[in-house]
């Protein structure tokens, strides 16, 4: 198993946007991720809905575990892509 914290980035939060984005993320690799705050219980990071309940706001430390072959890369990079700042970025 791989775990990993990692802050919140965006200005605003897991919201919409930035959590979309890390769901789609999420959905692409080759083993179960799941996200959690701490003390609270894990959710699949692969679900808009779970990641949106979370309620994570910027500055926030998140816990990101994964388990299995390629989980080392797998969470580091969702963990990458939960410090940015997705809002500043552009849409492509």
């Amino acid at each position: 198993m791989f775990e990993r914290t990692a802050v919140v980035g965006s200005a605003s939060g897991l919201h919409a946007r930035p959590a979309s984005l890390f769901v789609q993320a999420a959905a692409r690799q080759p083993l179960r991720v799941t996200v959690a705050r701490d003390g609270g219980d894990p959710v699949d990071a692969r679900s808009l809905l779970s990641v949106l309940a979370l309620g994570a706001r910027h500055g926030e430390a998140l816990t990101l575990r994964a388990e299995g072959e390629g989980a080392e890369a797998a969470v580091r990079e969702l963990a990458a892509l939960l410090t940015a700042d997705l809002d500043a970025k552009e849409q492509v």
